[in-house]
């Protein structure tokens, strides 16, 4: 949406009646022919440009098209000031045929002066001011320069001419894009008619015959050479650092303008590789030029195969070098996360180790959460792989300790036990996680932490003592951020995949661990309910984490979700391996959990878990009979203690009387149930259809109707509990 003084703008511009344009078009045409230029004709090009982008006219061209002219000449007589050129391109790109603006581009890009702009001098105490000779251009190693002007050309001053070429450079990119979206609507009929184009391809692999080509391929032609230029010159040892930096941008935007090239033109993907691959050997190593690694890589990207160029050493470096050693640097990290954004199908496709590098790419966000966590939640997905989404999430949960590893490793390199007596509190816990760093016992647990690619292993063993190593680090402002962070990637992670076996002995040993355990409690029984094989799968795992009754105290809801799952998804009618052995032994573990957290002594304590827990696992066991009938007498005989335990003194003490209510009512629901044991299969435990429509709309079939007839059917014969 936009701001209410643009929307005010564009409704003018797009409401202006032809005597008005008429009019203005004249106040233009007045301004330009008057001796100084003022900010009000640059203030008037620029609502000119406006009024023919936001109206249908192609501007009313018999109103436009006679300033438009004027403005053309000017250009051309090489006389007309920098901001009037800088302003008039956009208007006549839309009102001129492209092909006269381009013929103007390939003039100013390739031809602009060779010397010096003129320049004054004072002359001395006595004489006037004076001009002094055009010195020479140089380039920016101090060498007068020897071939035609660029934006790396050096010099005390510049022609106009000099700069409207560093003007259209810093266009031309967006110029050619332009130019591949409108196709040829803005061409002349006659471009190709005077060259056929089968010759086209042949002029346009040599540049000696680039005066046959039509302007735009003309213009394309002298771009190329103008990129090749640019990145000959940043081979230069420049005397300024601002012109080093000014190097690298060049190089950057060098290489994508080729790329751009080199897709509406393949002809000069033959002619650029030579050119890349010796910038790219030139480069390679030198981290100061990583942001320039990323254009290279994208032509690559786009052009190998054509080339039958091989890449995997260009991506090999890539992904394991520039997250590893510069995770710290912002831009890098945004311009890395948006390549891998803006590629991601092809690079899963055709890079082998680009799912393999997200414990390097995870680096960017444990350093820059806040900056791009939108990104990662955009990019996780395709990092998600069958061998590796298991590594993956461990990963992810260990975000805020890889946030507090990288922050050791940096303040490593610059920390001197001389500085310890002048840190406060902070400092000194920092200290001791320094020392913790650095200790060779621990290198191992650091290395997994810091490792550049998967593949390693899903996790590590002593995981516990590295959050016990980085505990004094939990309050550090960027491990709190990632802490932050891991419950959004968790539920994309979720969303994305249909299979896991790590929740169980994760969830109870994470810095912010709480936000993330009701993520997982969220996910699991959506992840049961698309793919209700992990029971059986897990099956190990999820018996030994249900059996042990600690899990209540330490993670209550998350076990609570476990038992619920279990008694929803272990049936034959969803997996054909749950067999009467599968579940009986479901049934004996969650029957001894019960057992022992229901066990009434005097001395008992009052108990730390929810009433909600007892239902859960009474129902469940309920279920699970009903599918081994033989079961049927155990847990009915199980369900005749709840009353006992309700009425004792720790629980009356603990719950209140809704709550002994709730166990009670349920555990006779139940038990009445399962006296009839075939209808408590139906009510208990419903097929895989039990959650469409008609369950719950067919009045003859739901599931209220069922339970309303067994209510009645058991109203008569209902017996109360025993005491």
């Amino acid at each position: 949406m936009y701001a209410a003084a643009t929307e005010s703008l564009i409704k003018q511009a797009r409401e202006i009646k032809e005597e008005e344009l008429q009019r203005f078009c004249g106040r233009i045409f007045k301004l330009l022919h008057t001796k100084d230029i003022s900010g009000d004709t640059v203030d008037s090009l620029q609502r000119l440009n406006l009024i023919v982008s936001a109206t249908k006219y192609a501007g009313n061209k018999e109103d436009v098209m006679p300033l438009c002219h004027h403005l053309l000449k000017s250009l051309e007589s090489r006389l007309s000031d920098g901001q009037i050129s800088r302003h008039a391109l956009p208007i006549l790109s839309k009102m001129i045929t492209v092909n006269l603006v381009s013929r103007k581009l390939v003039d100013w890009l390739r031809y602009a002066s060779m010397q010096q702009g003129a320049s004054m001098s004072s002359g001395g105490f006595f004489s006037g001011p004076r001009t002094r000779q055009p010195a020479p251009l140089t380039e920016v190693d101090g060498v007068v320069m020897g071939n035609f002007f660029t934006v790396l050309c050096v010099g005390q001053s510049y022609t106009e001419d000099q700069w409207m070429n560093m003007h259209t450079f810093s266009m031309i990119k967006s110029w050619l894009l332009t130019y591949d979206t409108d196709g040829t609507t803005n061409t002349e009929s006659d471009d190709r008619s005077e060259v056929d184009s089968s010759v086209m391809s042949m002029v346009s692999a040599t540049s000696s015959s680039s005066r046959l080509l039509p302007p735009k391929e003309r213009l394309r032609e002298k771009a190329f050479e103008y990129c090749q230029r640019l990145i000959e010159q940043s081979d230069r040892k420049a005397l300024k650092k601002t012109d080093t930096e000014l190097q690298k941008a060049c190089i950057v935007e060098s290489v994508s303008i080729m790329d751009i090239i080199c897709g509406e033109d393949p002809s000069y993907v033959y002619r650029a590789f030579p050119c890349i691959k010796a910038l790219y050997g030139r480069l390679n190593g030198d981290l100061t030029y990583a942001r320039a690694l990323l254009p290279i890589a994208q032509f690559y990207l786009n052009h190998s195969e054509t080339a039958a160029v091989d890449s995997e050493a260009v991506f090999c470096q890539l992904f394991s070098h520039c997250p590893a050693e510069q995770f710290n640097e912002p831009m890098l990290a945004f311009e890395f996360v948006q390549f891998c954004l803006l590629n991601a199908s092809v690079l899963q496709d055709r890079v082998a180790n680009y799912r393999q590098s997200f414990p390097n790419l995870l680096k960017f966000l444990a350093w820059n959460s806040s900056g791009l966590i939108a990104e990662f939640v955009e990019l996780l997905p395709s990092l998600i792989a069958p061998d590796t989404a298991i590594e993956l999430l461990h990963t992810i949960l260990d975000l805020p300790c890889l946030a507090a590893a990288l922050d050791l490793q940096q303040r490593s390199a610059c920390y001197h036990a001389s500085d310890r007596p002048t840190w406060d509190q902070q400092g000194e816990k920092v200290a001791a996680c320094l020392d913790a760093f650095r200790q060779p016992f621990y290198r191992g647990l650091f290395l997994y932490i810091l490792r550049p690619e998967a593949g390693t292993g899903d996790t590590i063993d002593r995981l516990k003592m590295l959050h016990e190593i980085l505990a004094d680090m939990a309050e550090s402002p960027r491990v709190v951020r990632c802490a932050q962070v891991v419950p959004v990637l968790l539920h994309v992670y979720f969303n994305t995949v249909t299979q896991v076996r790590v929740t169980n002995e994760r969830s109870g040993h994470l810095i912010a661990h709480t936000s993330m355990k009701k993520v997982f409690s969220a996910h699991l029984q959506a992840l049961c309910r698309l793919h209700p094989p992990l029971i059986v799968d897990q099956s190990r795992e999820i018996l030994e984490f249900a059996s042990s009754p600690a899990n209540i105290y330490s993670k209550e809801d998350f076990y609570t979700h476990v038992v619920w799952v279990i008694g929803e998804h272990l049936s034959v009618s969803y997996d054909p391996r749950c067999r009467v052995e599968l579940i009986t032994s479901f049934f004996e573990s969650l029957e001894a959990v019960l057992f022992e957290i229901t066990q009434v002594r005097q001395s008992a304590s009052p108990p730390r878990f929810s009433p909600r827990l007892i239902t859960v696992l009474m129902t469940t066991l309920a279920k699970l009979a009903t599918r081994s009938q033989d079961l049927i007498p155990r847990v009915s005989l199980c369900l005749s203690k709840m009353r006992t335990f309700a009425h004792s003194a720790p629980v009356m003490v603990c719950y209140s009387e809704e709550d002994t209510e709730e166990i009670i009512t349920r555990a006779h629901e139940l038990i009445n149930l399962l006296k009839l044991p075939n209808v408590a299969q139906f009510v208990l435990a419903p097929s895989a259809r039990g959650d469409g429509p008609r369950w719950h709309r067919d009045t003859n079939a739901s599931l209220p109707q069922g339970m309303r007839a067994v209510s009645g059917l058991l109203h008569r014969h209902s017996s109360f509990l025993p005491t």
